[in-house]
């Protein structure tokens, strides 16, 4: 890659950014070629090749700058730094929104790369999600203190249960299309008083 692309104005380095987010999210990996890319970005051919050598060299870009901009903004906004689970979740809906209005092909590109299976990126990108699994949270790496919830509740399966309802969540807004960042804003508000009305113990 070439560093010079660095060196570009915010300005143009996010619209060659998100233009790949957008077509390698509408298209496999085959199917997207640099010249679509390079005209959604509005710059020639040639100098999209300029700052990375080819197509695999951008995609891999893009789907590392997705781990780098979410960790960005999840350490910006304070994410599981509170004694409070639901205010840790409610940090982390801003974050994403944030990242969303920033990058809204995003989250569109990342499952299309998490399923690809073009043999020339397939195995750096499992490989990469692998080695960022240490990322992913738990009931236990919260530290949930059990006083604060029902007595008696599985606090793993309470996790997972709310992990799985956000996937699923997302999974069927991108499959419509892009998220929009409002929306997906209150829906997860009115997800999180449901999961606190739920789970939180009740006072007296």
């Amino acid at each position: 890659m070439n560093e010079k692309f660095f060196t570009l104005p915010e300005e143009k380095r996010q619209a060659i950014i998100n233009a790949g987010y957008r077509v390698f999210s509408q298209n496999s990996y085959k199917k997207s070629p640099m010249s679509e890319i390079a005209g959604v970005a509005g710059i020639s051919k040639s100098l999209l090749f300029h700052y990375f050598q080819n197509k695999k060299e951008l995609y891999l870009f893009l789907w590392n700058n997705c781990a780098d901009v979410t960790m960005q903004y999840l350490n910006e906004w304070g994410c599981y730094e509170q004694n409070d689970m639901f205010e840790n979740m409610y940090r982390g809906l801003k974050a994403k929104a944030c990242i969303m209005r920033q990058y809204p092909d995003m989250g569109n590109f990342v499952i299309k790369a998490y399923y690809e299976k073009d043999p020339e990126v397939c195995g750096e990108i499992q490989k990469s999600i692998a080695e960022r699994g240490v990322f992913k949270k738990n009931a236990a790496q919260l530290r949930l203190d059990p006083e604060q919830f029902v007595p008696g509740l599985d606090l793993q399966m309470m996790y997972q249960d709310m992990y799985w309802a956000s996937e699923g969540y997302l999974w069927e807004k991108f499959q419509r299309g892009t998220v929009d960042a409002d929306e997906m804003e209150q829906d997860f508000m009115k997800l999180l008083e449901f999961w606190k009305k739920l789970y939180l113990r009740k006072e007296g």
